[in-house]
Order: structure tokens, then sequence, then C-alpha cells
């Protein structure tokens, strides 16, 4: 009998306790969906702020459950996001660092070699929907995977009992195969309605290239530009998004399911430069605010405050012990979840029992971002803490080569911000508040080891810092050329 096979059946064993536990006997499980968005920026819907773009029905979802406003990705960018999901585990476990490789932007100007990434999630690696299956659960997933496409790393391989894995682009009347992806998802819970089900909704909206019905967009053409959003193109692919999350919800209307189905909408990462995040720094591909800040809503009827909004830092991370805790379910034996169940937050309890949230990316993302701290790389080597309001990033290249913590005072390695009085991460305070600074990096430094975390230690010998001045010209003519939606955006 292998690994998986053995968690599995250890879990399994465990289940009808704990269901009895919280349900009572004869009560049925929460139905799970789990929409997930792919770029959807901090600011990009109108219960977030935005005042161009329209998302009626993910505004109602969050007037009728509680929305996060300090909800993280646990990563930058898609695919290590998509692998914390999946997993439950933060990216040192995993080691799906990026996407496709870590090393991307120009080698000349990277201080330090990379750490390798890892296109798949590891076939050993118990996931979230090997998890609900031994709970009872009938498991689908729809839309975008991204984490392996050999057999034994696609969904149908990692316990999903039916997939629809379609592309990027479709036609007019399906931007983004939104409304493929619906219809498979809603033909799903339909099917499995006497059973409880979990559906992993993961669009490819609206990740560029932007698409929307020419309906869509002739509206958003027609509609006066906002302050800090104008972006026709980018309003339309949101709201269609949007038109597909109210298809799926109405139909668990239809179906009598609303009640006792939890829905959780997220996006994989920030939003592009394509979209203004501001007051946050940064986006995509970056470990600034704007770069992993997202949109976060629960509805859980009779479990979740209506209307409420909950600040309490959480991430993608805690989906999974949340969803088994939903269920009534223990995690599998031996496997190690780094979240932490969000349902006493959708109560009003306004914290959990852990003390921070991590990130960590060893390597190296090509285009700078707004307000960036590097001319070239979204980002380079960094870990990164959020303790209580407070925020601190470690960069790996000032740490190592530059003299570490007996030279911080001149390094630049340590960035420190409280983020309640500073959510723009404009006021670096690691000279002027260096006790704070000392206790999160003794945090992260410590969690680190404790995850056996791989940084980078090794000088890039090609390194060749002369080059930067002409490096530096192309990254800016690509960064107005995304802001304008005039290119494919970033990875």
């Amino acid at each position: 009998m292998n690994r998986r096979r053995f968690l599995q059946l250890t879990f399994g064993a465990s289940l009808g306790l704990n269901v009895r536990r919280v349900f009572g006997s004869g009560a049925k499980k929460p139905n799970v969906v789990l929409i997930f968005a792919d770029d959807l920026g901090w600011k990009d819907l109108g219960c977030t702020g935005s005042d161009f773009y329209e998302s009626p029905n993910i505004d109602r979802l969050a007037q009728d459950g509680v929305l996060f406003t300090s909800a993280y990705s646990c990563a930058g960018n898609c695919a290590p996001s998509r692998a914390c999901l999946i997993s439950g585990q933060y990216t040192p476990r995993h080691g799906v660092y990026a996407v496709g490789s870590t090393d991307r932007g120009p080698r000349e100007l990277m201080r330090m070699i990379p750490i390798p990434n890892s296109r798949e999630l590891a076939i050993e690696n118990v996931t979230i929907a090997e998890a609900m299956k031994a709970a009872g659960y009938a498991t689908g997933m729809f839309g975008k995977w991204h984490l392996g496409n050999t057999p034994k790393t696609l969904p149908d391989a990692q316990g999903f009992d039916t997939t629809l894995l379609p592309g990027t682009r479709s036609g007019p009347d399906d931007p983004k195969h939104i409304y493929t992806i619906t219809r498979a998802a809603c033909e799903f819970i339909e099917k499995n309605k006497d059973r409880p089900f979990f559906a992993y909704v993961a669009h490819h909206a609206i990740h560029t290239a932007l698409q929307a019905r020419p309906g869509t967009l002739a509206k958003f053409e027609a509609k006066k530009p906002g302050t800090q959003h104008s972006y026709a193109l980018y309003a339309g692919c949101t709201y269609d998004l949007d038109d597909g999350v109210g298809l799926l919800l109405n139909k668990l209307d239809e179906l009598g399911l609303a009640d006792n189905t939890l829905v959780l909408f997220t996006s994989d990462n920030g939003g592009t430069p394509r979209s203004s995040q501001e007051p946050l720094r940064g986006s995509k591909g970056c470990y600034y605010e704007g770069g992993i800040r997202v949109p976060m809503i629960v509805r859980w009827p009779g479990r979740a405050q209506r209307g409420m909004a909950c600040d309490t830092p959480v991430s993608n991370v805690d989906f999974y012990p949340t969803f088994l805790a939903a269920a009534g379910a223990s995690p599998p034996a031996g496997k190690a979840l780094d979240g932490e169940s969000v349902l006493p937050l959708l109560k009003g309890d306004d914290r959990l029992t852990r003390k921070a949230i991590f990130w960590h990316f060893p390597g190296y993302l090509n285009n700078a971002v707004p307000r960036g701290r590097d001319p070239v790389f979204r980002t380079r080597p960094v870990s990164v803490i959020r303790k209580g309001d407070w925020k601190l990033h470690l960069y790996h290249e000032e740490w190592v080569l530059d003299g570490g913590r007996d030279r911080l005072e001149t390094n630049r390695a340590v960035e420190l911000y409280n983020l309640v009085e500073d959510i723009g991460e404009r006021n670096d305070l690691a000279l002027r508040r260096k006790d704070k600074r000392d206790e999160l990096l003794d945090d992260l430094l410590a969690w680190l080891k404790a995850t056996k975390a791989r940084l980078p230690s090794e000088r890039n010998p090609g390194y060749a810092p002369g080059s930067q001045a002409k490096q530096t010209r192309p990254n800016r003519k690509r960064a107005k050329e995304n802001v304008r939606g005039t290119k494919g955006g970033n990875l």
C-alpha cells in the first residue's frame, strides 16, 4: 500500500466520529464551492472600491456573507498560489515557486543563482480534493489547473472525480471560457445535488489576453471613466466573470442548495499593472501588497454573519483546513497543514491562534511593477512575514552578499512597514523601529528553518551590473504598454 492510499484510509476511518460531533446524527454535510479568479486585484470589484468596474453578483455575495479585507494569496503569481491552495502548504514544502522558472529576466542582472522551480505538485502530496473525497464528497474541478500536465499530475489523478480543462481563449460569446466553465460546474452540482460536493471553479478570467462579450465591451466603452479605473476591456472581462458567478449562485438557489453551501470567492494573486491597485504598492509578481493582497468573500447562510467585514489576515493556505472543518473532518494522518480554519472569523471572532503568515520566493521574476523596489524585476529573492499590523521583507541578495544582520544599517536587506498606518508601504521603518524589525526577522528566520526552506546562497558568476542601464529602459516601456493594454500581461 502506497503512502497516499494509507493516508486516505487513515483519514477516512476518523471521519464518522468527526461528522457526528460537528453536525449531529443524520445532518447533511455542507457543500463547498470555491470560485477562483485569475489576476483579479484587491481593488477590482464594486464591493472593494473600484470606481469603474461593475460586479453586481459578487457584490451581492459580499452583502450576504463576510468580506475579508486583509486576504492574501500565498504567492505573487498563479502556479505557486494554486499549489498552496491545493496542498494546504506554503511554498517551501512543495517547491512550486513560479510559473515555469525562477530565473526569469536578464540573468546578467541576477546577483545570485536562484533555487530551481518545480512545475508540478508532487503526486505524494495529499490534496484538498483527496481529503474532501475521503470525507464523502463528490469532487469537481473546472477551469485552470496549472500544476502539471502529465497523467500523474492532472486533477483527475489528484482527487477530482470530474474535470474540465478548457483553453484560455474562445469565441466572442464565451470570453475566457467563462460560460463553458460555469455550465460544467452547474452540471456537476445538479448531478450531485443529493450528496455533499466540493466544486473548484478556477476561471481564466481576467488573465490576459483580455476578452469580453461585444455587448459588455460596448457598455463600458460608453461609460464615463472613473478616477482610478477606466479600461473598458478590463471592466468588460470582469463583468462577464461576475455574470458567470451569478449563474452559479442562481443554480444553487434553483436547486435549493444555497442554505447548505459554503461559497468562497477569491483570486490567485494581485492585479496586473493594467489596473491600478493604489493605495497598494506594486502588482502581480511582487510581494508588496499589490502583488499578494486579494479580494475574498465567504458566504455560508446561518454560519457566516451577513454583510460583515473582517480585517484579520488570512490566505489561501487556510482553505484546506477551513473546508475540512466545515465538513467535520480531520486532516489526513501525517499531513502538514500550514493554514488554519477561518470558520471562527465567520461568526465575528477577530483573531486566529496563529501569530503570523509567511511567503517565500527564492528567485527572480522579470518586468518591474508600479512603485517597485527594482527597475528591472518584479521581485528578487525574498521572504516575507506579516504579524499583526506589521510586515517585514527580507531580501536575500543583500542578506547573503552584503553583510546580513551585521550590516542592516546600510545594506537594505530588510524593509519594515506598519500596514495599519501605511497600507501603501511607503514608509520603511526598519531603522526606526529596530525592536519590531528584530522581532519579525527572528520569527521569519525561525519559520524558514522550520519549513526547511531552500535559500539562495551562491553568487551568480555571470552577474554584470553595468548592463542594468540598458535593461531599465525597455522594462519601463513594457510597463507603460501593460497599463495601456496593448500587449499581453505577465505570467
